[in-house]
Formats: C-alpha cells, sequence, structure tokens
C-alpha cells in the first residue's frame, strides 16, 4: 500500500472513531432520590432543627423543588418536613437543606427519654420528593426510609 493511501485510510478510520464517540455521549440516568436525617437539634423553646440530606443518585443533576416526608420516631408521629428548597444538585452527590419543626408532643417525650438516657431512636421517614432532572420534566419520588438517631458525644440535645 502507498503512503498516501496508507494515511487517508488511517484518517478515515480517525475520524469514524471520533464520529462515533460523539454521537453516543454519556449515559443519561435518572434514579430515585433519597433523603436522611443528617442531624436533629432540639432547641431551648421545644422546636426542632432537622438537616435533612438529599441525595441524588442519577448520572445527571437534577433540581429539587419540594419536599413533603412524615416524620415518625419510634411510633409517635412528629409531623411534617416541608420545603421547597430549589437547590440543584450535581450527579451522584447530596447536600443538605435545614427545616425548622415544631414536634407533636409524643415525639417530643420520646427524643427526650432518648437523649436523656443515652439511647438511639428509631425514625421513619415517608412522603414525596419532587425534583426535575436536567433538560427534562418534574417527577415526584415516593420516598421510604427507616434509620435511627443516636446522640452526638458533647453536643446537648444534638441527635445523629
Amino acid at each position: 500500500m502507498k503512503a498516501g493511501v496508507w494515511v487517508r485510510v488511517v484518517g478515515a478510520a480517525l475520524l469514524l472513531a471520533s464520529l462515533v464517540a460523539c454521537k453516543s455521549g454519556p449515559v443519561r440516568r435518572v434514579s430515585e432520590p433519597a433523603a436522611r436525617i443528617q442531624q436533629l437539634t432540639v432547641k431551648a423553646d421545644g422546636s426542632w432543627s432537622v438537616d435533612l440530606r438529599l441525595e441524588n443518585f442519577s448520572s445527571i443533576p437534577m433540581q429539587f423543588d419540594r419536599v413533603d416526608l412524615q416524620l415518625k420516631l419510634g411510633e409517635e408521629a412528629a409531623g411534617q418536613l416541608q420545603t421547597q428548597p430549589g437547590l440543584s444538585i450535581g450527579p451522584e452527590s447530596a447536600d443538605v437543606v435545614t427545616i425548622a419543626l415544631k414536634p407533636a408532643g409524643g415525639a417530643k417525650l420520646a427524643i427526650a427519654d432518648a437523649l436523656a438516657g443515652g439511647r438511639s431512636l428509631a425514625y421513619s421517614l415517608k412522603g414525596d420528593i419532587a425534583a426535575t432532572p436536567s433538560e427534562a420534566k418534574q417527577r415526584t419520588f415516593q420516598i421510604e426510609r427507616s434509620s435511627a438517631l443516636s446522640p452526638a458525644p458533647g453536643l446537648p440535645g444534638v441527635m445523629r
């Protein structure tokens, strides 16, 4: 094969390979987000500050538009965690929003007992999160999570 023909064949192959690579692009996967309590702080007036961790497991950024989750501590309904964060979270990343909550009486007693005894306390979140994947329509995701909070050593009134 002559050198000029060889250069044209290799050049054409490289051009074709680069065109195929451009066409495929990265995979756009939208996965269900998650939410969990990162920290719950009992304030002096009896209200709570809840740091809610929102996790984006998608391969693309998502705009978190609305959070509406029922919080239970043990078997006690604590209240609704509601916010409209307007928060954009990058692919496979997380961020935290802080929500003020005036808890129900039974939940106040449950957390006071756990803090006083230095014990863990089970919690559950149930509800939905509205989020918009980049360049797509808003979707509502059903969330159900159960975990536990434990007193944070050296931080009175704080559960993590």
